[in-house]
């Protein structure tokens, strides 16, 4: 393992660098999960996906001596960087983006995908004609607001689990 330097930079291209990300990242490096290296050296022409789901977090250990890791698109994934030499990847949106880690001189260490998809285990969603509802069923079946939902329901739910948590944090404060 490594200790980051604390100079470590993030970076998030604009529309057109995610394209060009992208494509890169097709005929890029692996970004693997299991006992080895976690980032492929830029060699092979096969690209790996790290999957995360939706509001969850996965940890990845990033390369020897990387400097810069760039998000494709932080609105579907989004990385906190530790000094340990590992990465937290956080699914923010569904989707697929890219991971790019570079070195001090800006050289390509490596490149993954990350795809993000829901948690489908313990939701239940519920379909009204247009209209979507999502429920949490662990086990009993709870409101839970979740991306694609009908913005009236999404927008009661979450009024609600603000306020309840605001109340929290007010009570927390006496």
């Amino acid at each position: 393992m490594f200790t980051l330097p604390a100079a470590l930079r993030r970076h998030r291209p604009g529309l057109a660098g995610r394209f060009a990300a992208l494509a890169a990242a097709v005929a890029g490096f692996a970004l693997t999960v299991g006992t080895g290296p976690v980032w492929a050296a830029p060699a092979a022409g096969k690209v790996e996906s790290v999957i995360v789901k939706v509001d969850h977090a996965k940890v990845v250990r990033l390369p020897e001596k990387a400097q810069t890791v760039i998000v494709g698109n932080p609105a579907i994934a989004d990385v906190a960087v530790q000094k340990n030499g590992v990465m937290i990847v956080t699914g923010k949106s569904f989707g697929v983006t890219n991971l790019i880690a570079l070195d001090a001189a800006g050289s390509l260490l490596a490149e993954s995908l990350v795809r993000v998809g829901a948690d489908s285990d313990s939701v239940l969603t519920v379909q009204r004609g247009l209209e979507r509802e999502s429920y949490s069923c662990t086990p009993v079946c709870q409101p839970a607001a979740q991306l694609g939902d009908a913005p009236k329901y999404f927008g009661e739910v979450g009024s609600q689990a603000s306020t309840r948590n605001s109340a929290a944090l007010g009570a927390s404060k006496r």
